[in-house]
Parts: C-alpha cells; structure tokens; sequence
C-alpha cells in the first residue's frame, strides 16, 4: 500500500540530467529507512513523468511494491549509461542520422528531390527502445495499481498533428479526464510507446506515434508546451507533491556573459531553447501554486469550503549547481562521431573552454556525468533532510535511553575488560 496522505512525485525532463533526480531518489530512500519510518510502504502514490523523467517515473512505478529495490534498479542503469543504449553513436549511425540532417538544413534545396534524404531527427534513438523493454516492465503496472501500491502513474507527450498537449495516465479508480486549454488527459493503459513518444526531445530524437480518439498522431517531448507541470498530479488526488527538478529553480544574481562576446553557435541557440522547454514552465507553475497556498491561508474557513482550491504542500528539490557546467567538464566523454557532429553546432573543448555545453547536457548519456549528477542529487537531498523528514511525516527516531540496568551491565563489561 501505498502512503497517506497521498503523495505525488513530480520527475521532470531533461534529457540525460535526469540522472540527477535518481541520485535524489536514492537519498530520500535513505533518509527514510534513517528516520525508522515504514519501509514496505509505497511514499510516492502517484507518480509523474515528462520526457527523460517520464522513464523514471515508470520504472519507479512498475516497481512500487518495492521502492526501494526499484529505485537501485533504476539506478544501476543510470551508473553504466552509455550513449550507445539511448541513440545510434557510431559512424555509421550518425552519418545516417545527423549528417543528414545538418545537411538538409545547408544545401537542402539541392537534394530535395532525393526521396531517400529525409532524416527526421539529428540522431537516431532506436536503441532506447530496447533499453526501455528490460527498464521498465510495464506488465506490472495493472497489478500495482490493483494491489494499491500505486495510485497513478502519468505520463505526458506533445502532439505535432494537432498541437494538444496529452496526458496520458492509468490509475487504480477510475478519474475523470480533465480539459483545459490545449491542454486535455486520456486514461488508459500505458506502454513504451508512451515513453518514446515523451522523451523525444525535439530535432534531437524522431516523434513517435500515439492513438489519440481512435486516430494516430505525431507526438514529441512532454516538456513542450507544458505550461503546467504539476497539474496531473493536483488532478490524480495528490494531497503533497514533491518535484525533483532537472536544473537549477534559480539563478544566482548577476549576469553570465561569455567573456569573448562572438555571435552565438547554433549549439548555444539550441541549448537555450531546450532549457526553456525544460526548465522555465516548472518554476512558473511552483510560483503560481505556492501564490495559491498563501491566498486560501489568507481566507477564512468558511470561504474556503466554498472554494474548489486546495492547500497543496510542496517540496522542490533542484540542482544546486548549473548542470551546464558539470556537462562541461565531461564533454570529452562523449563518443568520437557524436563530439564530430555536434563541433559542426559549436560544441567544443572542455572545462573552463568549453562551448555549447548546455546542448551537451541534455546528450551526455555517458557513466562519468551521469554518476556526477546523482551523486549531486544525493548530496543536495541529504542536506535538506529536515525539510524531507518533516515533508514526509519521517521524524527521526529518538534513540533510547540506557536504564539503569544497562548501565550496571556496562560497568561491570567496562572492568572485566581493563
């Protein structure tokens, strides 16, 4: 079973910082069996995904009757990454993919009529799909959610055909969908196509097709056109949510200017497009609920029965360093033909001289950033352990005092032992 008062974990996109959110999971399922709270107990009852979280999310799910042993799981995989498990790397591949692609977009209307050059992506990710069939055993989900370890479990994707923002979503009773403004929440069973089709990053990984209303559509990234990312939680009944965030909720004052002030690279635009996508709806939509939460303090109690809002405690645990930076110091893991293709973008060098890091980011697939990132995530999870404990209801219990006759039997131990 899972916990009460029902919980919503929020897990965010971005591309290979999810690892990051994996490293925060791991500290809080410390910090939980540390506190001697129940550990059979599922804490998160429904769980939230988009993009590269939604991949999370899920295996995190589909594990929920053992979240800890899920989450070690998940984490292995996120220790041995490998470019080459998400996206075709090698020459061969990437000539196929990006070349291409960079190549239409130069002299494109010189080629085309050549029917075969038509790549979709700038790289291939056919091989996340069978990474995905041995991560995520989706055969679980109905059970977990019949046996009450889960709640819900939510995953969203946007559509190309017809510009919807869709979330797609199973729970254990029946919910009814919600409409707002382009966007609407289908429920139904869940598969690795949903996961595909929400971590497909745009330009980067192909659009992938979904059913929607009986008719197929083109759907991408999660994180586009997500202008509220905590809402499907808020709708599945969640009563707290925590966010685990893929990058820094804020900046420190001052600006940040590249000290050689050329034009920027593609690889910057792209970079800054994505954080956009990424990051920038997230700290929005927590603003605008904790405005909430100070409004109805506000109101007295018989206004706000009258009212369908809700106080909803929130926790947000983000990066508290710029992931750009640390993708900087670990670009030269990436593989030779992927450096090659994205040094046609301007993503170069590394460390203090690297450029276009904030693209590099997001494709860093590789064990040393990865292990980076959640070793951030634990550490900044850790040294928030009182807000956890207090968040979650995991008081630290005390440790209990010797009685007088244990105090007997250590002195007698302490003089038979001088």
């Amino acid at each position: 079973m899972y916990a009460t008062p029902l919980a919503g974990l929020i897990l965010t996109g971005g591309g290979a910082r999810a690892a990051y959110q994996v490293g925060v999971l791991r500290a809080l399922a410390r910090i939980r069996r540390d506190s001697g709270a129940d550990t059979t107990r599922n804490p998160y009852g429904i769980i939230v995904g988009t993009s590269a979280g939604a991949i999370n999310a899920a295996a995190l799910a589909c594990g929920a009757d053992d979240c800890d042993a899920a989450i070690e799981r998940i984490a292995e995989v996120w220790r041995g990454f490998e470019a080459e498990q998400v996206y075709r790397a090698d020459s061969l591949g990437v000539i196929r993919s990006g070349a291409q692609w960079l190549t239409m977009l130069s002299i494109g209307w010189l080629i085309a009529r050549w029917r075969r050059a038509r790549p979709r992506s700038l790289l291939d990710n056919s091989p996340l799909a069978d990474l995905l069939m041995r991560m995520v055993p989706f055969e679980r989900l109905p059970r977990m959610l019949r046996e009450r370890h889960l709640h819900g479990l939510a995953i969203s994707a946007s559509s190309y055909s017809s510009g919807l923002h869709v979330t797609f979503y199973d729970a254990a009773a029946r919910i009814e969908p919600w409409t707002r403004s382009q966007r609407i929440a289908v429920q139904g069973p869940l598969s690795i196509d949903h996961l595909l089709a929400s971590s497909a990053i745009p330009f980067v990984f192909p659009a992938a097709s979904l059913p929607l209303d009986g008719t197929p559509e083109w759907f991408g990234d999660g994180s586009m056109r997500q202008t509220a990312p905590i809402s499907p939680a808020v709708h599945l009944g969640a009563q707290k949510i925590l966010v685990i965030g893929a990058g820094r909720m804020h900046e420190p004052p001052g600006r940040r200017v590249q000290a050689n002030g050329s034009y920027p690279s593609l690889a910057q635009i792209a970079g800054h497009a994505l954080s956009n996508i990424f990051l920038d709806a997230l700290a929005v939509d927590v603003e605008r609920m904790r405005r909430i939460n100070n409004t109805l303090a506000l109101l007295p109690e018989s206004v706000r029965a009258q009212t369908p809002l809700r106080p909803i405690d929130v926790l947000v645990i983000a990066p508290s360093q710029r992931l750009d930076d640390l993708a900087a110091e670990h670009q030269g893991a990436l593989p030779v033909p992927v450096r090659t293709l994205l040094r046609g973008m301007g993503v170069t060098g590394s460390g203090k001289d690297a450029r276009g890091a904030a693209l590099a980011s997001y494709l860093l697939f590789e064990a040393p950033y990865t292990r980076a990132l959640m070793a951030l995530g634990e550490a900044d999870a850790l040294a928030r352990r009182e807000e956890v404990t207090a968040f979650f209801g995991w008081q630290t219990a005390p440790r209990p005092q010797p009685s007088a006759a244990d105090y007997v039997d250590n002195t007698r131990l302490a003089r038979s032992n001088a």
